[in-house]
């Protein structure tokens, strides 16, 4: 069973494992790996461990990254940067119903990845053939979501911090709209909308939180008794487990959930504990 370490790859940020052979490798770590894609620049994310069954060929890591390496990386993004626009404009004349993301180089510029969105399946062949004799390298075309774009790209959230997805979500989740409508969050696409057009993907980090309190705590509009008599329900604020009750008489009171009793909890004279039981 081989030792290996887990590393990113390219901006895609791809999970590959490496055999570390005697380096001692840090997380957060650069080195220069080889690929099937020829060598690359990989970031280390996890420690050594044990695999059973390894999916594929296992690469190596080649060394750690110099100073020198990092230049040749620079010049890289500077060169893709360069014939980003000869890859747009091949596209243009080809009629490709295509949107260009990114172009990249691998390290050692033996292959040239280029990043696109596309409603559907695009023939690319004849756009590889040009791509091929102008560049005199190897073309690989990546089909990417909306939300894989978001990641390349880059930007900011509603939040004003970098966008989760440029920062530490490595693998994106399923997001429903039944998390916002758990969370009483507006429905407006606007505001739950991340910069890809998607769901935002921080609907989901606090929904199994709302889901078990909203099990826990009684329901907004629901009748219940206080010490005070008898009100409504108009507010329930699910992370310090308040209640805000307003009664006949039309004064409102913010009560803890253990100091209300609801449905046939009042007609046994129980109350809910801290528990909701």
């Amino acid at each position: 069973m081989p030792v290996v370490i887990q590393a990113e790859a390219r901006k895609t940020r791809d999970l590959m494992y490496f055999i570390p052979g005697d380096m001692d490798l840090k997380i957060g770590e650069e080195c220069i790996a080889e690929t099937e894609n020829g060598q690359e620049v990989v970031k280390v994310v996890s420690a050594e461990k044990v695999i059973d069954k390894p999916k594929g060929h296992l690469y190596g890591i080649i060394r750690k990254i110099t100073p020198e390496d990092v230049q040749e990386v620079k010049d890289n993004q500077m060169k893709a940067r360069e014939l980003y626009y000869k890859v747009l404009n091949k596209v243009k004349e080809r009629e490709l119903a295509l949107k260009l993301t990114s172009v990249d180089y691998n390290f050692d510029r033996s292959k040239l990845f280029i990043y696109y969105t596309a409603e559907g399946r695009i023939d690319f062949r004849e756009l590889v053939k040009d791509l091929g004799y102008l560049f005199k390298t190897r073309i690989q075309m990546v089909q990417i979501g909306v939300r894989d774009e978001t990641k390349l790209i880059g930007g900011y959230g509603h939040c004003g911090r970098e966008l989760c997805c440029c920062s530490f979500i490595k693998e994106f989740n399923p997001v429903s709209i039944d998390m916002a409508k758990e969370q009483e969050l507006s429905l407006n696409p606007a505001k739950i909308s991340g910069v890809c057009g998607r769901l935002l993907c921080c609907l989901a980090y606090e929904n199994d939180f709302y889901k078990i309190s909203r099990e826990k705590l009684p329901r907004k509009g629901s009748k219940v008794t206080t010490k005070k008599g008898t009100g409504t329900i108009t507010e329930v604020n699910y992370l310090d487990g308040t209640l805000t009750v307003k009664y006949d008489s039309g004064e409102t009171e913010k009560l803890a959930a253990a100091d209300v009793s609801t449905g046939f909890l009042s007609k046994l004279g129980l109350k809910w504990d801290k528990k909701g039981k």
